[in-house]
C-alpha cells in the first residue's frame, strides 16, 4: 500500500511540474542567494566557477522517496557571468531510499564543448548524455584535485532533510521557459 502511495506522488510530481514552478522573480532572488551561499562555503569552488564555460545553479532540488522516489528542481544557466536560460531537473527512481531532502546544486562546465553538448541538446540526462563529477571539498575548502580533471562537476550543500541515497545519474535536465 505505501509503495502504491509513493507511486502515486511521484506521477503527480512529475506529470504536473508547473503546479511546483517558481516565479520567475522570486527564482531569481533563490539562484542569486544559492550562489552567494556557495561562493561562502569554499573559495576553490568560486574561482573554479569564475573560471568554468558555464554554471547551471539549482537553488532547490527537493526529493522524497520510500523505495519509489523523485525529485524536481529549476534553476538558470550562466554564461559568462548572464543568466542565458532556465532549466529543471527531475528524475525518478526505485530501490533502497527511504526520507525527504531538499539541496542546492551547481554544476560547473568547466569545458566549453561539454558546455556546447549540453546547450544544444533538448534534453541532457546525467550519466548518459554526460557524466558529472560530485565535487569533493576537504579541509579549507579545497576540491579534490582528481575532481578537477573532469570536464562536467556538480556541487551539493545546504541540505535539509534527511534522505539515504545521493545521486545526481539519471537526472534530467530539460529547458524551461520562466515568464
Amino acid at each position: 500500500m505505501k509503495k502504491l502511495i509513493c507511486l502515486t506522488l511521484v506521477s503527480v510530481l512529475f506529470s504536473t511540474p508547473s503546479v511546483f514552478a517558481a516565479k520567475k522573480k522570486v527564482l531569481d532572488a533563490k539562484i542569486d542567494q544559492a550562489i552567494e551561499e556557495f561562493y561562502e562555503h569554499t573559495s576553490a569552488g568560486k574561482k573554479l566557477a569564475e573560471d568554468a564555460a558555464g554554471m547551471l545553479v539549482f537553488p532547490t532540488v527537493g526529493k522524497a522517496g520510500f523505495g519509489v522516489g523523485g525529485e524536481y528542481g529549476e534553476g538558470a544557466l550562466f554564461v559568462n557571468g548572464k543568466r542565458v536560460q532556465y532549466y529543471s531537473t527531475a528524475s525518478a527512481s526505485i530501490g533502497f531510499q527511504i526520507g525527504v531532502q531538499s539541496r542546492s546544486q551547481i554544476i560547473l562546465f568547466l569545458e566549453k564543448s561539454a558546455l556546447k553538448k549540453f546547450r544544444e541538446s533538448d534534453g541532457w540526462e546525467v550519466g548518459v548524455d554526460g557524466s558529472v563529477a560530485i565535487a569533493n571539498i576537504g579541509a579549507g575548502g579545497e576540491i579534490d584535485s582528481k575532481t578537477l580533471d573532469e570536464p562536467v562537476v556538480a556541487f551539493v550543500f545546504g541540505n535539509k532533510g534527511l534522505m539515504y541515497n545521493l545521486s545526481l545519474e539519471g537526472s534530467k535536465l530539460t529547458k524551461i521557459v520562466k515568464d
